[in-house]
């Protein structure tokens, strides 16, 4: 065997050009796809951090039924006192949780005095909010960022300032309605300018939890919502699956479910975006698969025919069908070693390289975002591995092409 294995390296190095050529179309291969890999990646990290750290969270709790409604915005399937505090109790449980924030979400209608339109708002928490949603402060295009919030001040959208020419420190009033259909109204001040977090038709604003329960007359304890950050993202399937079973199984007096619980891949549109990125990413590879085999194919069928003579000498000589093959399979795999190591040593250099110059780029109104290409071990791996076992089945044909041809026929070939 070890000899089989030295007569294919040797054969590598006779024919210098066309190993080079190969290996070459393999590694740019190998380069394209790791590179691809580590940059879409990145990018796909920091457009999830946007979202999630903006507003969404990784996790979020309602009661069963909430989110199918949501349109609505129905004050009637808010979480109550005994079941905030069940869930409360196992959150604290769970070791993969950094911060949670209580939220009520509303409908109301928004006046500056002159002109009238409807708004959706979100009431939190600021301190649990902030640490919840860290890059929240971040949207605020105009006014104070610290401390997000407090009484009688209001976040509004940008769509709506711009609409009705509110300006910071601004008073407008919001009237809207609570569960039992009657109608309240409080003044607010415009603390601040807030990015369309849901695109750029949004119409999402903020105010403080303590006034969303006064203009709502909430007496009692009640959310919409309770949004979860975790401390390591790549740990949502397991915490998820964690609450799932725990909040997922209780049921009420009548039986049926008491919460849902959902990642933000399934609240946000954005998630098709992040599959989509997943699915380049899959057909990149196809492609280095198909530029592999065709390559080493090509490469092995070219060597069987320049190469008759050869393997009818070493056919006649006694050589065994199987060592001839083995010979050939042998050197498709070499190619494939070779065009693999180069490629992946180009790529890690590559993404060094990239990392030391942080390269930025703009996220919608997000500017100076550092992309930071990395790759794992285990992508490295199985691209390695792929590329490996396609050039060895590339091999297989032209191969055993060469062992079985009659070692006189060859001999006779001009």
């Amino acid at each position: 065997m070890f000899n089989i294995f030295q007569l294919a390296a040797r054969n590598l190095f006779r024919y210098k050009r066309r190993t080079l050529l190969t290996s070459t179309l393999i590694t740019l291969g190998v380069v394209s796809v790791l590179l691809f890999i580590s940059i879409s990646g990145s990018f796909k990290a920091l457009m999830i951090g946007q979202i999630t750290d903006s507003m969404l969270g990784h996790i979020q709790i309602h009661k069963k039924g909430y989110l199918a409604s949501i349109d609505s915005l129905p004050l009637n399937r808010n979480l109550t006192g005994k079941q905030i505090d069940k869930v409360v109790q196992i959150l604290a449980e769970e070791d993969g949780i950094e911060a949670y924030s209580m939220r009520i979400k509303l409908g109301a209608m928004f006046s500056n005095f002159i002109e009238t339109t409807n708004i959706r708002l979100n009431a939190v928490t600021p301190t649990d909010e902030m640490k919840t949603a860290p890059l929240l402060a971040d949207r605020i295009l105009e006014g104070e960022k610290e401390d997000l919030i407090k009484p009688g001040e209001i976040l509004i959208p940008e769509l709506i300032a711009i609409g009705m020419k509110v300006k910071v420190g601004d008073g407008i009033v919001l009237v809207a309605n609570n569960k039992d259909g009657s109608v309240n109204g409080q003044n607010f001040t415009v603390r601040g300018i807030l990015e369309g977090i849901s695109g750029p038709g949004g119409r999402d604003g903020m105010i403080h939890i303590d006034d969303a329960k006064s203009l709502l007359r909430i007496n009692t304890v009640e959310v919409s919502e309770i949004t979860i950050r975790l401390k390591d993202i790549d740990k949502l399937p397991a915490v998820f699956t964690s609450l799932q079973e725990k909040l997922g199984s209780m049921k009420n007096q009548q039986g049926m479910p008491v919460f849902e619980v959902h990642t933000w891949e399934k609240i946000s549109p954005f998630f098709n975006i992040a599959k989509m990125i997943d699915l380049m990413t899959f057909f990149i590879k196809i492609m280095l698969v198909a530029i592999v085999l065709v390559s080493i194919m090509n490469v092995m069928i070219m060597a069987v025919y320049e190469r008759i003579n050869e393997i009818g000498t070493i056919s006649a000589i006694g050589t065994l069908p199987n060592k001839i093959m083995g010979l050939f399979v042998l050197e498709g795999f070499l190619m494939g070693i070779l065009g693999t190591t180069v490629g992946t040593v180009i790529s890690l250099i590559s993404i060094a390289i990239m990392n030391a110059t942080q390269i930025s780029f703009d996220f919608g109104r997000q500017t100076g975002l550092l992309l930071s290409p990395t790759i794992g071990a285990t992508d490295v791996v199985l691209v390695m591995v792929i590329v490996i076992v396609i050039a060895v089945l590339a091999s297989l044909q032209p191969a055993w092409k060469a062992a079985r041809m009659d070692p006189i026929t060859a001999l006779k070939h001009v």
